[in-house]
């Protein structure tokens, strides 16, 4: 299938404008704890994260959504990652995904991974965001709950009334006029100039064994081989995991030694998106003139800390849900609820070695039992 001449126009509505806040509920508190942590610009981890989403936006027409590498984010956050590590591993995923995205590797590599494991990567990655839920939960239960009323009423009344979903834009929306109320309005803080990022040869060894290892892994399955596979499942238009290497490399490359986090695409941020309206690149344009304006104007943490962790809790909460419905279209509920239950228990590097054994082996029983 040519994907370029099959994939929808781009359109600017209500609809696209209520699903390009679909996969903010990941994306905000990530950046925000990254930035407050590595001692990152958060004023240029939000300038590149618009300037990509636009760019794929018109690239790929399809809302393709852009986030920051969740492995890398995790662990710069728990285990104190400098800027420099952070950077090395972003330069060296560059390099390797740009590099995938030509020849045949990724199809190899999709020929070989069974569906069940991709399908078991979406449902792990469903389970682990309603655990970052809870954790949002337990923050803020009053405004949680509220937020998740909201949602579902919205929702329901959607459905009634045969009207479009605006649960998402309208609770962003309530979040931030909370958030003024009760804290005032945040002051102005222009986009410093630009400080370049090299790492040093230090942070290599650092970066190649505790970040790029598991990164790689769960960007091959997840950001590439899962998303490729949802956009078939939600818009019936095939994205070829190469074109998504190649995004992914090209978005790191020219982004991370001028201060931007490592990026690479989402199959939950896609169902998010997807979730709240989201159907054409005009989600992804909106969501980058978005975080424009917040890099350009308000480029202070207190604009997202305006945000009760409440809201991204609810968020997070429908976002898994529709990644989950895909997760279970498999063909192997064995093979696919070990690796969800795995990557819940341990991690996803874990729970794909084992998916894999698991499914070649079942194959394996069952060619020698019908020999």
């Amino acid at each position: 299938m040519d994907d370029e001449k099959s994939s929808p126009r781009v359109q600017f509505d209500i609809h696209e404008l209520a699903g390009s806040t679909g996969d903010f509920g990941t994306i905000l508190p990530l950046i925000l704890a990254v930035s407050a942590i590595a001692g990152l610009s958060l004023g240029y981890i939000l300038l590149f994260f618009g300037i990509w989403f636009i760019i794929t936006g018109f690239y790929y027409r399809l809302p393709v959504p852009i986030e920051p590498m969740k492995v890398i984010a995790v662990v710069a956050i728990a285990g104190n990652m400098s800027a420099g590590q952070i950077a090395a591993a972003g330069l060296i995923l560059g390099i390797l995904f740009l590099a995938f995205g030509y020849g045949r590797w990724l199809d190899m590599l999709e020929k070989y991974i069974p569906k069940s494991v991709i399908r078991g990567i979406q449902l792990g990655l469903a389970l682990l965001l309603i655990r970052t839920s809870v954790g949002f939960m337990t923050g803020d239960l009053l405004i949680f709950g509220l937020a998740l009323a909201l949602m579902v009423g919205m929702y329901m009344t959607a459905r009634i009334m045969k009207i479009p979903d605006l649960s998402a834009l309208i609770l962003i929306a309530v979040a931030f006029v909370v958030g003024i109320l009760t804290q005032g309005f945040p002051g102005f803080a222009l986009l410093p100039p630009p400080a370049f990022i090299l790492p040093s040869v230090e942070d290599i060894p650092a970066a190649l064994g505790t970040l790029v290892v598991p990164q790689a892994l769960l960007t091959i399955t997840n950001a590439i081989l899962a998303t490729s596979l949802l956009t078939k499942d939600l818009f019936g238009h095939e994205v070829r995991p190469a074109r998504l290497s190649r995004t992914i490399g090209l978005m790191n490359l020219t982004s991370i030694p001028f201060g931007g986090f490592p990026m690479c695409h989402g199959a939950g941020g896609m169902a998010g998106q997807y979730r709240f309206g989201a159907r054409t690149g005009g989600a992804n344009i909106l969501a980058g003139i978005f975080f424009l304006v917040l890099a350009f104007l308000f480029a202070s943490p207190d604009v997202l800390g305006l945000i009760s962790e409440g809201f991204y809790g609810a968020l997070l909460v429908f976002v898994a849900l529709e990644l989950g419905r895909h997760g279970i279209k498999t063909d192997s509920y064995i093979v696919t609820g070990t690796i969800a239950i795995l990557s819940l228990a341990t991690n996803m590097t874990i729970a794909f070695v084992v998916g894999i054994c698991l499914a070649y082996g079942i194959t394996y029983v069952q060619k020698y039992r019908r020999k």
